[in-house]
């Protein structure tokens, strides 16, 4: 018999959650792409990234503009 895994609090649903998420991978498809110039579908990859990101904060200001703030100030993007 398996025993229910126990559910932990960590976030990753909310928009402002998965903006950190995306950020995080962007950083390191940026990585990559300086050392592999030629690879489109990862600079693909990096664009649709970029776009869900901006979605999910676009979301986030119109929804909760204290949380949109926090989110910003702590991924460090539009100062």
């Amino acid at each position: 018999m398996v025993k229910n895994a126990e559910k932990t609090s960590v976030d990753t649903g909310s928009s402002a959650a998965q903006a950190v998420v995306f950020s995080t991978r962007i950083k390191e498809l940026t990585e990559h792409l300086k050392v592999n110039k030629k690879d489109h579908m990862a600079r693909r990859g990096l664009l649709q990234l970029v776009g869900k990101r901006k979605r999910a904060l676009t979301y986030l200001a119109r929804t909760d503009e204290k949380k949109y703030l926090q989110t910003v100030k702590e991924l460090g993007l539009r100062k």
